[in-house]
């Protein structure tokens, strides 16, 4: 997705942690329910259920999943940990060691969820956009805002960035 209209900072935050969430976030949005507990539980070893639960809340956090799962802040790590009653969270560095896990980890997620991929909900998010565009006068970086928040409510992982624009983007 071309970004060279955000600021260096904006574009480092997107898709990723930007410190540990607050604790109103930690309370709603890391809590893992009953629902999310039975999935966790189908897998085997406490870094295994411990990874597949940080990929979970991450993409709940998120709205997309992280290149490498372990690069969370502590504090996110150890509340979940916690609800999966696992006293040392250090074990999770062993959930890397093989990265068809952490692949076939998030297809399951998706799948559970409903989280459909960006492709699939690409030509809609454009012509939302222009008209968006074209109703309020927004500028490119609200329209990127709107553009996240669109994809976000409507159950759409969020696309990688990009800096550079592609000669047949949609985005113009």
């Amino acid at each position: 997705m071309p970004v060279d209209f955000l600021s260096d900072s904006e574009a480092a935050k997107y898709g990723r942690y930007d410190g540990p969430p607050s604790r109103a976030e930690m309370e709603k949005i890391f809590f893992l329910d009953n629902e999310n507990l039975a999935l966790i539980k189908g897998h085997r070893g406490r870094q295994i259920r411990c990874g597949f639960a940080l990929q979970l809340v991450t993409v709940r956090y998120l709205g997309c999943f992280l290149a490498d799962p372990l690069e969370v802040p502590n504090e996110v790590l150890d509340v979940v940990a916690a609800q999966l009653g696992i006293e040392d969270p250090s074990c999770v560095k062993r959930y890397t060691e093989r990265d068809k896990t952490r692949l076939e980890h998030t297809w399951e997620i998706a799948k559970a969820f409903g989280l459909k991929d960006f492709a699939s909900a690409e030509t809609e998010l454009a012509g939302k956009v222009r008209a968006h565009a074209w109703n309020t006068g927004d500028g490119p970086t609200a329209c990127f805002q709107y553009a996240v928040r669109w994809l976000r409510q409507n159950d759409v992982l969020l696309p990688g960035i990009g800096v550079e624009e592609p000669r047949n983007s949609r985005w113009r």
